[in-house]
C-alpha cells in the first residue's frame, strides 16, 4: 500500500509590505522522511514553515495535512493539529525542570492538582524511549544545549506530533551530540513521523537527508533526492550560478609576524597556548567544540580573565587590560555570537557599523551625522551589504549581511588583526562565498587574519596555515600543502606530532 503524504501544501504565496516572500511554493513531505529544506537566507524556507506552524498567514494555497485542508490561525493550533517546530531559540523555561518543559500547559491533574509522580513518570518514558540519558526532574539550566534540544524533541513527541520541523539543529552542537542528535532523528522516523531539516552543513544533509526540496528567492525551484544529487548539483540550484571557486582564496606575500600570542593560561580552560600571525596570512584555528579556541580568542582581546598570557605586536610587548585596549592596538574580534556580542538589534545597519569608531566622527566633540552616514554607506558598497536604507534595524538582515555589518565596523577602526571567530556559521552557501572574498581581500592588502572554524573543508580551503586545539592545549600545527581533515582530526583528538 503506498503511503500518503503527512503534509501538502499547493501554490503557496505570502506577501510582506512591499515583498513576495512566497511566489507560488508547492511542497510536500511523507511520514517517516528527513525532507531537507535548501536555500540562501532569503529564499523563502523559515517563511513556509511559518506557513505550516500557523505563524504567517496565506494569501492564496492550500495546505492539507493528512489529507485534510487546513488554515491555522495561531502556534497553538498548529501544535494541537500535530505540527511540532523546534528553532535555533529553543523555546524553554530555565527555572521549570525537563518534565515541567515536557508537559508545560498539559500537566497531568488529580482532584484540579499537578499528579508529579505521573508525569515524572510520563517525562521519564518518553527521554528513555529516545535514548536520551537525562532524570525528567533535572532543572532544564543544568542542561547543555544539546540535551536542552534533546528536551524539545521529546515534548513534540509527547505531544504525539505527526509533523517535526527542525531549523539549524546542530548550530551549537559538537559532533558527538551530532551523532547523538541523527540518531534519535532516526528513532522519530521509525514512528512515522515526516521532518522537515533546515540547514546550510551540506555534508549533515547527506548523512540524514532523504529528500530535499530547493528554493530561491521566495519560489520553488526542484525537490530531488539526496542520495542521487552531488552537492554541487545541490548548491547550483539554490544560487542559480555555477559556484566553481568554493574557497576564492588567493596565495599573497606572507610578511613579518604582526602578532604574537605567548602562553596564554585561564583558570577553566587555556593550559599555555602560544601562536603567531603574519601580515597578509589567514591563520586557521581548528579543533572541537570545548578545544579552547573561542576560549583563547578572548582571552588576546581580554574579554575573559586570564591568569597568564603577553600579546607582542611588531615585536612589543603591549598591555592589555580590556577589549577597548586590544582595539586600540589594532586587534578586533568578530564574535561567534554575532547578534549578542556584535551587533546591537535594535540600532540600525548605520549605526552598528559606525559603533567602535565614534570618534572618527567627532567634530568639536559633537557627532558628525553626516560624515557617519556617508562612511555607513561607503562600507555599504564596499561589502556589498544588502539593506534597503543605512537606517534599516540590522536585526531585520540576514545572517551574512549582519556578519557584513560586524566587519564593516571593525574595518573602520583600521584593525590590523581580525580575529573571526565561526565567522560563516547559520549563514548560506551564497554568503559564504562573499564572506571568503572579503577575507582573502583583507589578507591581500596586507592585514593579518585569524579564522577559528569548526567547518573542515572551510579550514582547509581558506587558511595559509592551521593550528589545531584540543583540551585547551595547541596539539598541532599544518601548512596549506600538508592540511588535511584526517591530520587536523588527530590533532583535535589529543594526537601528538605525526
Amino acid at each position: 500500500m503506498e503511503l500518503e503524504p503527512v503534509v501538502v501544501m499547493k501554490d503557496i504565496i505570502v506577501l510582506f509590505p512591499g515583498v513576495k516572500a512566497l511566489d507560488s511554493v508547492s511542497f510536500e513531505l511523507m511520514p517517516g522522511e528527513v525532507h531537507v529544506l535548501l536555500g540562501e537566507n532569503g529564499a523563502g524556507k523559515s517563511t513556509l514553515m511559518k506557513v505550516l506552524s500557523g505563524v504567517n498567514k496565506i494569501q492564496t494555497g492550500q495546505v492539507f495535512l493528512q489529507g485534510n485542508p487546513v488554515e491555522f490561525t495561531s502556534t497553538k493550533e498548529a501544535m494541537d493539529a500535530g505540527i511540532a517546530i523546534v528553532y535555533q531559540e529553543l523555546n524553554l523555561i530555565p527555572h521549570l525542570t525537563v518534565a515541567e518543559n515536557i508537559f508545560l500547559g498539559r500537566e497531568p491533574m488529580m482532584n484540579g492538582i499537578i499528579n508529579w509522580n505521573i508525569m515524572f513518570h510520563n517525562a521519564n518514558e518518553i527521554l528513555q524511549s529516545l535514548g536520551v540519558e537525562i532524570d525528567a526532574k533535572t532543572p532544564l539550566k543544568s542542561l547543555s544545549v544539546a540535551q536542552k534540544q534533546m528536551v524539545e524533541i521529546a515534548k513534540s513527541v509527547s505531544r504525539d506530533s505527526k509533523v517535526l520541523i527542525m531549523d539549524e539543529p546542530t548550530s551549537s552542537l559538537t559532533n558527538k551530540e551530532i551523532t547523538d542528535l541523527f540518531r534519535i532523528i532516526r528513532a522519530i522516523k521509525e514512528k512515522g513521523v515526516g521532518i522537515v531539516y533546515i540547514s546550510h552543513r551540506f555534508e549533515e544533509i547527506k548523512q540524514i537527508g532523504d529528500r530535499a526540496t530547493i528554493m530561491r528567492d521566495g519560489r520553488y525551484i526542484a525537490t530531488v533526492s539526496v542520495a542521487e544529487k552531488s552537492v554541487d548539483e545541490m548548491i547550483t540550484m539554490m544560487v542559480g550560478r555555477e559556484l566553481k571557486d568554493m574557497f576564492p582564496k588567493q596565495i599573497v606575500k606572507i610578511g613579518d609576524v604582526v602578532l604574537e600570542a605567548k602562553n596564554f593560561v585561564t583558570k577553566d580552560k587555556l593550559k599555555g597556548c602560544s601562536f603567531q600571525v603574519r601580515t597578509g596570512e589567514i591563520l586557521g584555528i581548528g579543533g572541537l567544540m570545548g578545544s579552547g579556541r573561542t576560549e583563547l580568542a578572548r582571552a588576546i582581546v581580554r574579554a575573559d580573565q586570564i591568569i597568564s598570557g603577553e600579546v607582542v605586536v611588531d615585536g612589543n610587548a603591549i598591555k592589555i587590560g580590556a577589549p577597548s585596549d586590544a582595539l586600540a592596538q589594532g586587534i578586533g574580534l568578530l564574535p561567534e555570537d554575532r547578534k549578542y556580542h556584535g551587533l546591537i538589534l535594535g540600532m540600525s545597519v548605520g549605526e552598528n557599523i559606525t559603533l567602535a569608531s565614534l570618534g572618527k566622527l567627532l567634530n568639536y566633540g559633537l557627532l558628525n551625522l553626516k560624515k557617519g552616514e556617508q562612511v555607513g554607506n561607503e562600507y555599504v558598497n564596499k561589502l556589498n551589504i544588502k539593506t534597503p536604507k543605512l537606517s534599516q534595524k540590522v536585526k531585520l538582515l540576514s545572517g551574512g549581511n549582519q556578519q557584513k555589518v560586524v566587519i564593516a565596523k571593525w574595518l573602520l577602526t583600521d584593525a590590523r588583526v581580525l580575529i573571526f571567530d565561526e565567522p560563516t556559521r547559520g549563514i548560506d552557501v551564497g554568503a559564504k562565498v562573499e564572506i571568503y572574498k572579503i577575507m582573502t581581500n583583507l589578507a591581500g592588502k596586507g592585514m593579518a587574519v585569524v579564522m577559528i572554524s569548526s567547518e573542515l573543508p572551510e579550514l582547509i580551503g581558506m587558511s595559509d596555515r592551521i593550528v589545531v586545539m584540543c583540551d585547551g592545549r595547541i596539539t598541532g600545527e599544518l601548512n596549506r600543502e600538508e592540511a588535511t581533515r584526517e591530520k587536523i582530526m588527530h590533532y583535535a583528538t589529543g594526537g601528538q606530532e605525526i
